[in-house]
C-alpha cells in the first residue's frame, strides 16, 4: 500500500497597499484568544471564508461578492462580523462596500501554524 504525500497548500499574502482606510474595530493581536478563534472557525462556511481568502486571493482584500456564495446578505453580514470580532479577519470600509483580509501575521505570532492548518483543511464535498 504506498502512502499519498499531499503537498502544503500555498498561502497567498499580498503586500499591504498605501492608503487604505482604518480597519473596522477588532482585537489586538495579545487580545487574540484561541477557544474565540476557534469558535469562528467552527463555523463550515466561515472556515470556507477563511481558506478561500487564504489560497485563493486576487487581490489584498475581497468584498463578500468575490466568495461567490448563494446566500442572504444579512447572512453573509453575520459571518465576516464573527470573523472580524473574533479576529480572524480585518475589515475595511469602502464606501458601501467592506472588504476583507486574513490577519495572518497576527494569528501565526499568536497561534503557530493555526493559519497552516486552515489552508490544509480540505472541505467535505472536495475530493
Amino acid at each position: 500500500m504506498s502512502a499519498t504525500v499531499r503537498q502544503a497548500p500555498v498561502i497567498k499574502v499580498v503586500p499591504e497597499p498605501e492608503n487604505l482606510p482604518e480597519p473596522l474595530p477588532e482585537p489586538a493581536v495579545g487580545e487574540l484568544r484561541l477557544e474565540t478563534v476557534l469558535g469562528a472557525l467552527s463555523d463550515p462556511l466561515r472556515l470556507r471564508i477563511v481558506r478561500k481568502l487564504l489560497l485563493e486571493s486576487e487581490a489584498f482584500d475581497h468584498s463578500c461578492g468575490w466568495f461567490g456564495l448563494d446566500r442572504p446578505k444579512s447572512s453573509l453580514t453575520h459571518h465576516f462580523k464573527a470573523l472580524r470580532e473574533a479576529g480572524v479577519t480585518r475589515q475595511r470600509q469602502y464606501g458601501l462596500e467592506r472588504r476583507s483580509h486574513v490577519r495572518v501575521g497576527d494569528l501565526n505570532a499568536r497561534f503557530p501554524g493555526l493559519v497552516d492548518l486552515v489552508a490544509a483543511w480540505t472541505p467535505p464535498d472536495t475530493p
